[in-house]
């Protein structure tokens, strides 16, 4: 199978504006993301696709991929998708801009999840224990089934522990998805739904339209840049 990485890249995020181009030790936010992206050896191809003119050229200044969007897009998966409208791809990776901590066995984890051809979308979480993690809307949670697809993602807590005395299991669901092209492109000919849009959660379109997502347990994927506190702890992990 022909397969890529995506990295969608927007300049102007709300909760950190041009957090992709804080400084992270050597390299900004974004150059870490894509290095380690291309340094899995996963895929044939890896694309940082962007709005912005000053993030296409920290990437293609210094030997990087980079597509520049045509039109103003609503979530990352809709960005990808235009960029990949014309491509002969199979297997299309998104990898968040402001994952700089990427590592090949969680990628390689979610690859696999294609050999089963039922399996069109699926995405990484990680087991959140700290309580107050969990009750931050900033740490998107999803509860999943027997069969580990999802049943929902929130920003809320969720499962709700009204029965204290049950031991429950917290995910954290990490912003790493792969499609099947055709699933992406089915994705963008939707219109955004009640609870995407209630959440800010993309992936909450594809359940709503019936579309089951394949979530794959990892271990820790390091630090999500989200805020400037990230950023800090980002620093010290690095």
């Amino acid at each position: 199978m022909n397969t890529i990485a995506m990295i969608p890249a927007r300049y102007a995020a709300t909760r950190f504006p041009a957090k992709l181009m804080q400084q992270l030790g050597s390299k900004t936010v974004i150059r870490h993301t894509y290095d380690n992206t291309v340094a899995t050896g996963l895929f044939d191809e890896v694309f940082v696709v962007t709005d912005s003119e000053i993030i296409f050229n920290e990437i293609t200044t210094t030997g990087g991929k980079a597509i520049m969007s045509i039109k103003n897009h609503e979530s990352g998966s809709d960005r990808i998708a235009e960029a990949a409208t014309d491509l002969d791809v199979d297997i299309i990776v998104n990898v968040q801009g402001d994952e700089p901590f990427v590592q090949k066995d969680p990628l390689q984890k979610l690859l696999a999840t294609f050999n089963d051809a039922n399996v069109h979308v699926a995405s990484l979480m990680q087991i959140l224990a700290d309580p107050i993690l969990i009750e931050d809307p900033n740490y998107v949670k999803v509860a999943v089934d027997k069969n580990m697809n999802a049943l929902f993602f929130s920003r809320s807590v969720i499962p709700y522990p009204r029965d204290k005395t049950i031991a429950t299991t917290y995910y954290e669901h990490i912003g790493v998805y792969a499609f099947r092209k055709q699933a992406l492109l089915n994705f963008t000919s939707w219109p955004m739904t009640t609870l995407e849009a209630a959440e800010k959660i993309e992936c909450l379109r594809y359940l709503e339209y019936g579309v089951p997502i394949k979530m794959v347990p990892t271990k820790y994927m390091g630090i999500e840049i989200d805020t400037p506190e990230d950023l800090i702890k980002a620093a010290k992990l690095l």
